[in-house]
């Protein structure tokens, strides 16, 4: 996670969806386990991975702590910090009078607020001047006019064409941002000390802001700047406004900025101060949307335009009202109509602008190593494209050729598992194995109770005969009636309105016993069955338990046999110890009369 660019991923709330592949224009995002991440050397900021990924997990850099710390007394001296409020905020805030805005960001701890409108006016000025030059001093010292005009207004789309169509960037025209001149119109007027933080819908605003500290401080989107609001616990409804306004004036024509075509609506104004004949070869032309501006930059040649051309050129559709932090939920058209009616107009434009940022934009192109035919063949062979009409084109990867997945590969930003036709031919290959070398019997049926798969064990244990014509023909039994084949085919019916597993023991089929469990597959669409034939073993089982009985009633008679046995032995035994004990009794009893001494008196 880098939180360093303005753009990154949280990855544990990124799931292998591959959206922000499809949404990102110049495929600045890497997959890498399953999880996307930004390659910020190839990002242009434009947010269209934030507004289009479903789990949230594009996140956009929070810079409001670094505001808060911009705020903060230094040395116990407060800062002069100003707003440069961009000219969207008249349709994103309508539900509340300007001056109660500006009250609210003073609150928050603001000097005072300015419209970033009024760079955009300085902006207007300058590129009309620029655009009734008869002609500009080419690199080889001789004069060549310059025929194409691209607008620099946009930090989105001078990041794409410096890094994408980097043969058109002499063609940006040389003066910074509306954001970049604004700051410094308020540094010139408020001082070279002052702070200027930009709130605006642009995501890349940030990046802009990076490059020119000197001039921005730092920038917040709206969504940045209401979160905010609700942390402070500002109460909106008493906040006291009266007598707040812009510093130091307010805007005019400039406000139209936002949405499309607005920027050469106040440049043909300003061109009011020029000749007719300087102006009327100028032709103006919009094109929103980076598809838009890509479309009409590739291939084109600048030596084959008769007329000097104006490109109006905005990343995002209808405008800045369409940015990615522009946090309304509002129609479009109800935010155009409200900034259109917002913006006023002076009866006279200056024909030279009281400050201006010159700027010259270098190109840059993005990282982009070269690969050979083969490297690439290599490449489309790890997704299963082995010729031409492999290639589906699917864009289920997120890309919109597998020829550009497949050199996605090559640069390590892409993974085969992102090709869904690739992965479900390894599944139905996995799948079909597994199917055929069951020893068990599988069917799957469908709502109709017609075959939709079956395996080998199936046609075998069912079907013998027809065991060597389905081996050549697979799919013969797809579409065939399984009332016709087995004689249960109440179960099938029972697991498609019942959802539970049916199990079935020992199921006799004419001479045979099966044990069956129905499964379901697709509620109401499919279900499936594994049976197995325990006839056998249910024979043998029985023949077992016939031998243990045998074995038991034989042990049992060997048991009385040997009872009775020992019966009549304890019975002759106690009879002759009997007799032995009888014998020894009147031997001891003649041997005591013998013994007795005889009385000479006759007595004893």
């Amino acid at each position: 996670m880098n939180k360093i660019f303005p753009v990154y991923t949280l990855k544990n709330e990124c799931s292998d969806c591959y959206k922000c592949v499809r949404h990102c224009f110049v495929k600045a995002i890497k997959i890498e386990q399953g999880h996307a991440s930004v390659i910020s050397d190839k990002c242009i900021t434009c947010g269209a991975c934030v507004l289009n990924c479903p789990s949230k997990a594009k996140r956009v850099r929070n810079d409001i702590e670094k505001v808060k710390n911009i705020l903060m007394p230094k040395n116990g001296v407060k800062p002069d910090v100003y707003v440069s409020l961009a000219p969207s905020f008249s349709g994103v805030f309508s539900n509340m009078p300007k001056e109660k805005l500006i009250a609210i960001l003073k609150k928050l701890g603001f000097k005072g607020v300015s419209e970033t409108a009024i760079g955009a006016q300085a902006v207007s000025i300058k590129t009309a001047e620029m655009l009734c030059r008869t002609s500009s001093c080419g690199q080889n010292g001789a004069e060549e006019e310059q025929k194409l005009y691209i607008s620099s207004a946009c930090p989105v789309v001078v990041d794409f064409i410096r890094m994408y169509h980097p043969e058109f960037a002499k063609n940006i025209t040389p003066v910074a941002s509306p954001a970049l001149t604004h700051a410094k119109i308020l540094k010139e007027k408020f001082g070279e000390d002052i702070k200027v933080v930009f709130i605006g819908p642009c995501i890349a605003k940030k990046n802009e802001a990076d490059r020119n500290p000197d001039l921005i401080s730092a920038a917040l989107t709206f969504d940045e700047l209401k979160y905010w609001l609700n942390e402070e616990y500002i109460n909106t409804e008493k906040i006291r406004y009266e007598g707040e306004h812009f510093v130091p004036e307010d805007a005019y024509e400039g406000s139209l900025y936002p949405i499309e075509g607005g920027m050469n609506d106040t440049i043909k104004k300003c061109l009011r101060n020029y000749d007719y004949d300087e102006v009327r070869d100028i032709q103006f032309l919009t094109a929103s949307s980076l598809e838009t501006i890509d479309r009409v930059l590739k291939g084109f040649d600048e030596n084959t335009l008769q007329n000097k051309i104006f490109i109006e050129a905005l990343s995002c559709a209808a405008g800045c009202v369409g940015g990615p932090g522009i946090s309304d939920k509002k129609a479009g058209l109800d935010i155009m109509s409200r900034i259109i009616n917002y913006t006023k107009f002076r009866p006279e434009i200056p024909k030279e602008p009281e400050t201006v940022v010159n700027m010259q934009y270098q190109a840059s192109p993005a990282p982009d190593k070269k690969f050979s035919v083969e490297e690439l063949r290599k490449a489309l062979k790890r997704i299963g494209k082995n010729s031409i009409e492999d290639e589906l084109n699917c864009g289920g990867c997120g890309y919109s050729s597998c020829r550009e997945m497949g050199y996605a590969l090559l640069r390590n930003e892409a993974e085969p598992s992102q090709c869904a036709s690739y992965m479900r031919q390894i599944a139905h290959r996995k799948a079909d194995a597994l199917l055929r070398c069951m020893p068990s019997a599988m069917v799957m049926v469908d709502k109709d109770l017609k075959v939709a798969e079956a395996n080998n064990s199936f046609i075998k244990m069912f079907m013998p005969d027809m065991y060597d014509v389905y081996s050549q023909n697979p799919d013969m039994l797809k579409g065939a009636a399984i009332d016709k084949i087995v004689d249960f085919d109440f179960i099938f019916k029972t697991a498609l309105g019942d959802y539970s597993d049916i199990h079935k023991e020992h199921y006799p089929v004419n001479d045979r016993l099966y044990d069956i469990t129905a499964f379901t597959i697709e509620k109401d669409e499919l279900v499936g069955a594994i049976i197995v034939d325990v006839t056998r073993s249910q024979v043998n089982r029985e023949k077992i338990a016939q031998k243990a009985h045998e074995v038991i009633t034989k042990n049992i008679s060997i048991v009385q046999n040997i009872a009775c046995l020992l019966g009549e032995h304890m019975v002759e035994t106690e009879l002759l110890l009997s007799s032995i004990a009888q014998d020894y009794d009147k031997d001891t009893s003649e041997n005591d009369e013998d013994e007795k001494p005889e009385n000479k008196d006759g007595g004893i």
